[in-house]
């Protein structure tokens, strides 16, 4: 047999071995990502409103937060 068809013989089975690999790992990790909770949109917009808008504990900036809104109306 030739040298250069057993190698290339040799580098085909090692594509093939990898590609099964990679396959079977495929079947069994898929079911996981899908299992992956994804919070809504509405979900993380409510999470980053709390985290911004925080209450005031300061009465004199709470008057003073008022009394730009009343101006601004």
């Amino acid at each position: 047999m030739n040298e250069g068809l057993l190698t290339f013989l040799i580098v085909l089975g090692v594509v093939v071995v990898i590609a099964l690999v990679t396959f079977l790992l495929y079947l069994y990790l898929k079911p996981r990502l899908k299992r992956d909770d994804k919070p809504s949109e509405d979900q993380i917009l409510d999470e980053e409103m709390k985290r911004v808008l925080q209450p005031i504990d300061d009465e004199e900036t709470a008057k003073a937060v008022e009394q730009y809104k009343d101006e601004e109306e």
